[in-house]
């Protein structure tokens, strides 16, 4: 009873802990009441431990999934269920690999595993096709930036390396003290673990205070359609659409207007992508940049490529009868005043189910046809390589960041890397109602600016449009189902941060001392058992 009692504590911290109505201190204990159940599992009689250490680690993860992702269900509930489900199972394999490690090494030795272990993971949940990494440990401290400035040299990795690591100091010193049951132990632990926890926080408030505020800034008109998915978007028409963005870009645009950003797929009649110049789409970008000199256009359309040349057909290729294909895209374009001029970027980091079949050719014949909405149209989406940077003219390039994009850390630094001085964000959040899925969404885009040092423009169709600083502070912003605009300025950054020089290098070190670890214990547990 005691065990399960602290499964259900643990998964219960892990919750009260998460953005965005939650308090991240909760983070650094969360951990310890599984650890502390698995440690009686381990060192007492009985039979079956891994099974008991398996179904309790389950109950924490599948407590902490529910109650801070349960808004997926609201897109699918298939989708909602599976998510939940398939991510408390991984997580549970991940603590279950500690377990076996930590029966045939030392504390030392099974803490560090587990730390490298679980990093592991969530650089896995980065980049496969069940990619999931909404809950990675790092992320916890979206709202409460000013904690977390030092992301611009860790990304959020160094944000989970630090929960885990308080959280084994924490567990740590219960076992001391349950050894020895001397007073000096918890004073020492105290002054320890608070010095863990607050120093990073002080070095990180010096951070955020010295940053300094660019010189040069434009202004931008961020679009807030607010049109229902379910009822009205695939409803309407490219032409209704446009007009509707035209006149709420006459209501905000001024002379000094440089950019206005409207949201992803807000054009969705479904362009066929040979017509792209010819589209609806287009042609109101062109009549808003006619509104000033130098005005830009940058929003979100979904568009096709039908063919009937076999030669053509890629995996992301969707097919129709017998001979004949086409490419899906979910893609940003930028209209801009220099000739005319139009500039493509088509979304990479798909949405699992929705805009990619996760590893096709095994689970198709299994499903079929079936998809796992989270968010979005459903259709299997064809990517891009390279991260696209979309100019507004030859030296001022942005990052055309659609939706679930802006959860990737890493994958968001490429377009730093190839010239962005700001980051446009275009997304569509109303899949989820009016619940914590889009709160969190644009709460997460705080971390990317602290990454990168760059300011943020959100524009999502039903909400929360935002601007973000590049302390990650939301400057402006407005609400979940408010039709409108915001104008406000942006600030030029330029120059790359350590993150976005060197990435996930922390996972990176982690594989290799987790695959260590592992191999020792296991070729120690050999020469340990009896010929």
């Amino acid at each position: 009873m005691k065990n399960l009692l602290y499964a259900i504590l643990s998964g219960i911290l892990f919750e009260i802990a998460w953005p965005t109505y939650g308090f991240p201190l909760f983070i650094f204990f969360a951990l310890v009441p599984l650890l502390l159940a698995e440690f009686r599992i381990r060192n007492h009689a009985g039979s079956w431990k891994k099974l008991k250490v398996f179904a309790l680690s389950y109950l924490s993860f599948f407590i902490w999934n529910l109650i801070t992702t349960y808004w997926i269900y609201f897109s699918t509930p298939f989708g909602g269920v599976f998510a939940i489900l398939a991510n408390s199972l991984l997580m549970t394999l991940v603590f279950l690999l500690y377990h076996i490690v930590a029966k045939r090494t030392n504390f030392t030795a099974a803490s560090a595993f587990l730390a490298s272990i679980w990093m592991v993971f969530e650089k896995i949940h980065l980049n496969w096709d069940f990619s999931w990494p909404w809950l990675n440990l790092g992320n916890v401290f979206s709202e409460y930036i000013s904690w977390v400035q030092w992301y611009e040299y860790t990304g959020t990795f160094g944000g989970s390396l630090w929960v885990l690591l308080v959280n084994i100091a924490v567990f740590k010193a219960i076992l001391q003290f349950r050894e020895y049951r001397e007073k000096t132990i918890i004073y020492r632990s105290l002054v320890k673990i608070s010095l863990f926890i607050l120093l990073p926080i002080g070095i990180s408030l010096i951070l955020y205070y010295s940053n300094e505020e660019p010189r040069e800034k434009l202004e931008v008109v961020i679009l807030q359609p607010n049109i229902n998915p379910y009822t009205e978007k695939y409803n309407t028409t490219d032409t209704r659409i446009g007009r509707l963005l035209l006149q709420l870009s006459k209501k905000a645009v001024t002379d000094s207007t440089s950019l206005v950003i409207a949201p992803e797929t807000v054009f969705a009649d479904g362009t066929q992508l040979s017509n792209f110049q010819n589209s609806e789409a287009v042609f109101f970008g062109r009549q808003i940049i006619r509104m000033n000199e130098g005005l830009n256009f940058l929003g979100g359309i979904s568009m096709y490529d039908r063919f009937q040349d076999p030669d053509k057909v890629g995996k992301q290729s969707n097919q129709i009868g017998v001979r004949d294909w086409y490419d899906d895209y979910n893609s940003a374009f930028l209209i801009r005043n220099i000739a005319d001029t139009s500039q493509l970027y088509h979304k990479s980091k798909l949405v699992v189910g929705v805009e990619n079949f996760p590893y096709q050719s095994i689970l198709k014949p299994i499903l079929g046809d079936i998809m796992i909405d989270l968010g979005g149209t459903v259709a299997m989406k064809t990517t891009q390589d390279d991260r696209e940077v979309l100019w507004l003219n030859n030296d001022l390039g942005t990052a055309p960041i659609i939706c679930y994009e802006s959860v990737y850390g890493e994958y968001v630094t490429g377009y730093v890397e190839n010239g962005a001085s700001f980051l446009s964000i275009i997304t569509n959040d109303a899949w989820w109602g009016n619940t914590q899925g889009h709160r969190q969404h644009l709460s997460y885009a705080r971390l990317r600016a602290v990454e990168n040092r760059r300011y943020v423009a959100r524009s999502a169709n039903t909400g929360i449009s935002a601007i973000i600083n590049s302390r990650g502070d939301i400057v402006q912003s407005l609400g979940y189902e408010k039709q409108g605009s915001i104008t406000g300025q942006i600030g030029i950054e330029e120059g790359r941060t350590f993150y976005v020089r060197y990435g996930d290098y922390i996972p990176r070190i982690a594989q290799f001392l987790a695959l260590f670890i592992f191999l020792f214990s296991v070729v120690k547990y050999q020469r340990k058992r009896p010929s």
